[in-house]
């Protein structure tokens, strides 16, 4: 284990290196730092951390940066991620509040995390998976056609065409939706298959076919949509970083366009509480040079998606930290209210 002053010298030199972008040395760091310690103690110190891999020297400059492990202790060791100000968070509000359906949610809270962190944003669409049906509408668009439209708790809208066997009567469309909505509403997707298994019975022998019709459309609506999709937005921020990746951007770009890198990337939608992976922790041979922030975001307390950030490992771990808790938590405040 690190004593507390050297963990005290880490930090030090993640700070500045993340704010300089500029080697640290000793001198330096008993300057802009108050360790209470010689400049010939943090030299024994820096030794220290470089012996154990905290640190390294680039080519041979007097300086020293951060590792891979340097930077993973000093993310484990922060004790408080950087608080949004006031203005701050009534900006990711009032943004995010002007949405207008799930697509402007998404596309707004990627637009918004680039542009906090100025890193490369990703954000998943709510699983349908882990949703939950919030209404079900049965309209009625000819004597043998009706639409069915299903909407989820994440407000998600989906919507199917049915050709019925038999004509429909608007009375027994009305009856279809209220039993329906009385089943199923607020209740998992996984449970509906079994909520609505003997529904055609409750109605005449001639509408059956219709009711089963329709309750075969509902099911493989809920079954096609689980596919995860993603929103990825500020990739152009990578350009600004082109010293901290050492050949060349490539391989992060190559990475980021693929959807299933992406999804591993963010994690399981299971463990939602902030996750960081850094450098080599990442299994993408192009992200070894990128870190990433990311967490889980949902209504009532529940993940049902994930969003996060990806950048260079010199990153401004508090701040980013900070920020894209932030925008979940407001993301999960819309998604419960709409």
């Amino acid at each position: 284990m690190l004593s507390e002053r050297r963990l005290e010298v880490l930090r030090a030199i993640v700070q500045d290196y993340v704010g300089t972008e500029e080697p640290v040395g000793s001198k330096a760091l008993t300057e802009r730092h108050s360790l209470g310690v010689s400049p010939a103690t943090v030299r024994n110190d820096m030794a220290a951390l470089e012996d154990e891999g905290f640190i390294a020297q680039p080519h041979t400059s007097a300086g020293r940066i951060p590792t891979d492990k340097g930077y993973r202790l000093f993310v484990d060791k922060l004790t408080a991620v950087k608080p949004m100000t006031g203005p701050e968070r009534r900006a990711i509000q009032n943004f995010l509040e002007g949405a207008v359906d799930l697509d402007d949610v998404v596309g707004r809270t990627v637009r918004l995390l680039a542009q906090l962190t100025r890193q490369v944003a990703v954000v998943q669409y709510p699983s349908l998976t882990r949703s939950t049906v919030r209404h079900v509408e049965l309209l009625s668009l000819a004597p043998a056609r009706l639409m069915l439209v299903l909407i989820t708790d994440t407000g998600r809208v989906e919507q199917r065409m049915i050709d019925c066997p038999a004509p429909f009567g608007e009375s027994s469309v009305a009856d279809l939706r209220a039993r329906l909505n009385s089943r199923v509403a607020g209740r998992r997707f996984a449970d509906v298959p079994q909520l609505v298994q003997d529904l055609a019975e409750a109605f005449e022998a001639e509408d059956r076919g219709t009711v089963t019709t329709v309750l075969s459309t509902l099911l493989e609506t809920l079954v096609e949509e689980t596919e995860e999709r993603l929103m990825i937005g500020g990739t152009a921020n990578l350009t600004r970083f082109g010293h901290d990746f050492p050949l060349t951007i490539r391989p992060v770009l190559e990475a980021l366009e693929e959807q299933v890198v992406l999804l591993k990337l963010l994690g399981e939608v299971g463990d939602s509480g902030m996750a960081v992976r850094i450098g080599h922790e990442n299994a993408h041979e192009g992200l070894n040079s990128t870190s990433v922030v990311s967490v889980g975001y949902g209504s009532g307390g529940e993940a049902v998606a994930k969003l996060g950030v990806v950048g260079p490992t010199r990153m401004d771990y508090p701040g980013t930290m900070g920020a894209v808790r932030a925008v979940a938590r407001y993301v999960g405040q819309i998604l419960a209210e709409s």
